[in-house]
């Protein structure tokens, strides 16, 4: 594995560290903020925007009690200042007396801007059980 790939993962696993932590500043660290920026959750429509996306990953954090993630990486590959991680996302999730267990399939693309990788689009799509 070469240096540029550990980066783009570290970069991976800082968004899923903050997702887990339901920290918005972390999460605001991790994302490209520029207005080029999208995110697809699963079963949603695309969102365009660091404004919106913010807004989308605090309602989420509002309404989940706790979660965990575990990632099954399938792919990491980087070419120039563009990489993506291809993965499965395992969920544990909490919220008042439920617990749901799912699994996304998911694509993250990073982009290169200064010396640090920044994701610029998100996109989950649950997996069938």
């Amino acid at each position: 594995m070469t240096s540029e790939q550990q980066a783009v993962l570290a970069a991976n696993q800082a968004f899923y560290r903050a997702f887990e932590k339901k920290d918005i500043e972390a999460m605001s660290a991790v994302w490209s903020l520029g207005t080029g920026s999208l995110c697809i959750h699963p079963g949603r429509k695309a969102l365009r925007g660091w404004g919106a996306i913010r807004s989308s990953w605090e309602q989420i954090f509002k309404n989940t009690d706790y979660i965990e993630i575990e990632m099954d990486i399938v792919a990491t590959e980087v070419s120039g200042n563009v990489a993506h991680v291809v993965l499965v996302e395992n969920l544990l999730q909490a919220f008042g007396n439920r617990q749901i267990q799912a699994q996304s399939m998911a694509t993250n693309i990073f982009e290169r801007m200064g010396p640090g990788w920044y994701l610029v689009h998100h996109h989950g799509s649950p997996l069938a059980r």
